[in-house]
């Protein structure tokens, strides 16, 4: 992996090789990355799953969980 390096020395930048730390904490900060999205998406289904079991809760007049009754905008 490269990098460009700007300077008043090398106006127009100089191409250089990554640092193993460097490498390393890209790699990191890409898994870190794909962790918060994945929880983001769990979270979002979640929300899904509560409102779609409070409707079919309301249709049936079945009793809402306080989770369920949160999901509810009046």
């Amino acid at each position: 992996m490269k990098k460009i390096i700007i300077n008043p020395e090398n106006p127009k930048g100089i191409l250089v090789d990554l640092t193993a730390e460097e490498i390393a904490e890209k790699e990191q900060n890409n898994i870190d990355g794909q962790a918060e999205a994945e929880t983001r998406q769990d979270k979002i289904a979640e929300k899904i799953n509560l409102k779609n079991s409070a409707k079919a809760k309301l249709i049936a007049g079945e009793a809402l969980t306080e989770d369920e009754a949160n999901t509810i905008v009046l």
